[in-house]
């Protein structure tokens, strides 16, 4: 029994990284970005994640363990800035933990505030992965950026209450994915959807 569930299970992953690879060949006009899983849960302001090509979509699945997480990006010309916050969601299952991001400069002066705990995050359902999320606060607007950053170094700090749980920032509007990208969703979205969306996670339910 145990080997037909997991051989299910597989089956079903597959058919739904297919279903995601389809869309992302086929369509560019609908909101996807590239799935990134962190597996190191330290970025120190010192030792930030680097997000290179800023205006290229992706979404950067990450879990806090004590401290906030930072990002860095570096734009030697003018961007279209976009950064939003999201959480798993895990059938009826309470949000958990909220979460909240700051924009920086190169001083770490704050330019924005996303404020995730007074925020309302409500139900997401992304359709070609076939996963419904928690959707935070962001700096744009339906996913979409709608202000030009001047070139520089900037951060993005996120964090809450407790620093712990995961999350996931999505940066950049522009659906562009590379034909090795496509390849690796079969792979990534496999262990992000264990990570994630693991029903033992679902305290509250």
């Amino acid at each position: 029994m145990v080997i037909m569930f997991i051989f299910f299970k597989h089956i079903q992953l597959m058919k739904k990284s297919l279903s995601l690879i389809l869309f992302l060949i086929f369509c560019t006009q609908i909101h996807a970005h590239k799935p990134v899983f962190n597996e190191n849960s330290s970025y120190p302001p010192d030792a930030p994640y680097e997000i290179e090509d800023p205006e290229i979509s992706k979404a950067i699945y990450s879990t806090l363990s004590g401290d906030a997480h930072f990002y860095r990006i570096e734009s030697d010309k003018d961007f279209n800035f976009y950064a939003g916050i999201l959480a798993a969601k895990i059938g009826e299952c309470a949000l958990e933990e909220k979460f909240s991001f700051e924009v920086l400069d190169s001083e770490f002066h704050l330019i924005y505030l996303a404020d995730g705990e007074n925020f309302e995050w409500t139900p997401w359902y992304e359709e070609y992965g076939k996963q419904w999320y928690w959707n935070g606060p962001e700096i744009g607007e339906n996913f979409r950026s709608n202000e030009v950053f001047k070139a520089g170094t900037y951060y993005i700090k996120v964090f809450n209450n407790s620093n712990m749980g995961q999350y996931i920032i999505a940066v950049g509007d522009i659906e562009k994915f590379s034909l090795t990208d496509i390849v690796g969703l079969v792979f990534s979205m496999g262990k992000i959807e264990d990570k994630f969306w693991d029903p033992s996670l679902c305290v509250s339910g």
